[in-house]
């Protein structure tokens, strides 16, 4: 019996405010192809790993008011990219839904559970003994998932168990994401026609 064909899952985001203009593309079918600009070193580090890790090819480039601080470029950064991840997801169609993942990273262990559900929710127990990691602000790493969380529509738990130094704690929290994204896009073949779900939908775009 033959598959269904899935169309493309490519995304384009266009976010401008007063505050940040932010350009996205995504493609959730890809190889983990990136190429990130938000003005934030370490934030385009961290969306280089989001990019790697989940094979979803991600086109990310940011212009904000840095010279205030790097909140709204942070925040903006996860609420486009959630979005086009939602577009690109259109009716969930055929999606495998659920998916986690525990990534240690040398004396670090983090762990992902996430439902792309289309009721965004965060639980974030994780906590950074130092206030910044290069230029970025540590508070702002939870503002970054909560966005994310809010606009592709994904109950999200992120969880550090353990760990000492905060670049890798950071890291394996993004890599964990990652992982995680990548088993809950994935098509299902058994069920590549329908949506997961009793109801018939899942909610968001």
């Amino acid at each position: 019996m033959s598959q269904p064909i899935i169309a493309p899952r490519i995304a384009v985001v266009s976010r401008v405010t007063k505050e940040t203009a932010i350009d996205v593309t995504v493609n959730l079918d890809g190889t983990g192809v990136y190429d990130v600009s938000t003005g934030i070193g370490f934030l385009d580090h961290m969306l280089e790993q989001l990019s790697r890790h989940s094979l979803i090819d991600i086109t990310l480039a940011a212009k904000g008011d840095l010279h205030i601080d790097g909140h709204h470029t942070t925040e903006d950064c996860g609420l486009a990219l959630g979005e086009a991840v939602a577009r690109a997801l259109g009716d969930r169609r055929g999606i495998t839904r659920y998916g986690d993942a525990l990534i240690p990273m040398d004396e670090t262990l983090s762990r992902v559970a996430l439902d792309i559900s289309g009721r965004p929710y965060l639980v974030w127990k994780t906590a950074f003994s130092q206030p910044k990691l290069g230029t970025m602000d540590s508070e702002l790493f939870k503002e970054w998932f909560a966005a994310f969380a809010g606009t592709a529509g994904i109950t999200l738990h992120v969880e550090t168990l353990y760990g000492v130094n905060n670049h890798h704690i950071v890291e394996s929290c993004f890599k964990a994401l990652a992982r995680a994204l990548r088993a809950a896009i994935a098509i299902d073949p058994r069920k590549a026609d329908s949506i997961p779900s009793t109801k018939g939908t899942l909610g968001g775009a």
